[in-house]
């Protein structure tokens, strides 16, 4: 018989190692083409890994929750189909491998450690299917739903006519896990607290880690709890490492952006009957502060230990919110090498990536500065923390019209201006505050001095 060896994919070039958060199948189970395998994790993002190949799965090498390097083989699939060759196979991984191997093993990526991992086991609620219980693998209208459609129906209680009721987004009007995280994202059911009528009870953290205190919070009738998902859990921790290590200072300005409103006006039309997309005001600020970053290369810079590393590249990561209500920063590399109308169009790219969930791992690594766009939600100034190992990130206000003095030939006069508020978050360790002030008012008035006549 014909078997394929499944191995753990390269997920970008800086990607050398990633963790399997979820298998979906079991030694045993029949798989499609296409069918998802299993869901694993690097530091960055999780990836639903789909099968090459149809046919049985005759070996699981690496267990859930153990982290191996790229090219491991991770899988053993049997793509001649014979029931009683899956069989044997079963028997003879059940007999040869012990029920649990030490994660270190799997991290060392050495050969020797792969033959002794032991074939995975079928969480409760499923059957050697892998399926969940109560939930067949197909709906009223005759759709196949997957491993994990199917796994993640269980663990919210959606029910068969529920997920037949989900507009899948898949070929074939398959139904994804996107599709199912959208659909809870508007559908509410009742969660069940600790408390009881009348009382509180007090809970803390499911697991307590050495050396970080405990904070319990109370909790009363009707309160909602949610468990943070693997992103948010890795934001917080990001965020709280980046405030330890890193002496935070915001230097704040507010900027007369009144050119630049005029000129996107004036423009904004016809760049869209030519280019087919949309252009706003973020393309023309991010160049600004690339050509201040070039003034100031000790912002374009990075900390390791008592070594200042200045960048060669300006690789400029964008904060975004992605449908999940989680916040990641795909970056725009080497963008210093593009003018206007290739940071248009690298920027609409990247947002319409992050909308649909098609960042690649590489997507989001290698940024060496930061901007976070406050004024997408209309606010009007923000001190953002910054995103380790980088030692500064921008803020970007919402543009708003205010009275202002005009200095005229004739005298001064009061006029509507457009204006708006940059905040810059530095590491004090290495930027002083008049070293950061100069940068902010350096960029404020390459905004200020835009051309109006410019074209693009």
């Amino acid at each position: 018989m014909a078997h394929f060896e499944l191995v753990m994919p390269k997920l970008g070039e800086s990607i050398e190692e990633a963790t399997i958060t979820k298998w979906f199948v079991n030694v045993g189970d029949r798989v499609e083409d296409d069918d998802v395998l299993l869901e694993i994790a690097t530091d960055k993002v999780d990836s639903e890994i789909p099968s090459p190949v149809a046919g049985t799965v005759t070996r699981i090498n690496v267990q859930q929750d153990q982290t191996v390097a790229v090219g491991t083989v991770i899988a053993i699939i049997d793509t001649g189909g014979e029931d009683t060759a899956a069989e044997d196979a079963v028997a003879a991984t059940a007999a040869e491998v012990p029920s649990q191997a030490p994660v270190s093993e799997a991290r060392s990526g050495e050969p020797s450690g792969i033959g002794t991992q032991g074939a995975s086991v079928p969480p409760a609620g499923t059957r050697a299917s892998g399926r969940p219980s109560g939930v067949p693998g197909t709906g009223g209208k005759g759709r196949f739903y997957s491993p994990l459609v199917l796994t993640i129906a269980r663990e919210e209680g959606i029910s068969m006519e529920e997920l037949d009721s989900i507009q899948g987004s898949g070929k074939d009007g398959r139904v994804q896990k996107k599709d199912v995280m959208r659909f809870l994202e508007t559908r509410t059911r009742p969660v069940t607290t600790a408390g009881t009528a009348g009382t509180e009870a007090v809970v803390g953290p499911p697991a307590q880690e050495a050396g970080k205190p405990r904070v319990s919070a109370s909790i009363s009738e009707g309160d909602e709890i949610i468990e943070m998902d693997r992103v948010r859990k890795l934001i917080a921790e990001h965020m709280i490492r980046s405030k330890q290590t890193s002496a935070h200072v915001t230097n704040m300005i507010e900027a007369d952006v009144t050119d630049i409103v005029l000129w996107r006006n004036q423009v904004k039309d016809e760049f869209e009957r030519r280019e087919g997309e949309k252009i706003t005001y973020l393309p023309v600020f991010l160049e600004a502060t690339i050509q201040a970053l070039k003034d100031f290369p000790m912002i374009n810079a990075s900390v390791d230990g008592e070594r200042i590393i200045l960048k060669r590249d300006i690789n400029l990561g964008i904060a975004v919110a992605i449908p999940s209500g989680n916040l990641i920063v795909p970056v725009i590399k080497k963008a210093d090498s593009l003018n206007l109308l290739g940071l248009t169009k690298a920027l609409n790219k990247m947002a319409e990536n992050a909308r649909n969930n098609k960042l690649s791992p590489d997507d989001i690594t290698g940024g060496t500065f930061t901007i976070s766009n406050f004024g997408t939600f209309r606010n009007v100034m923000g001190t953002p923390i910054i995103n380790q190992p980088q030692v500064a990130i921008l803020a970007i206000g919402t543009v708003e019209k205010k009275p202002a003095v005009i200095e005229t030939s004739t005298g001064d006069v009061i006029g509507i201006r457009h204006k708006m508020f940059l905040s810059l978050t530095y590491d004090h360790r290495i930027i002083d505050g008049a070293y950061g002030g100069a940068y902010l008012r350096k960029l404020a008035d390459i905004m200020e001095g835009f051309d109006l006549n410019r074209t693009i």
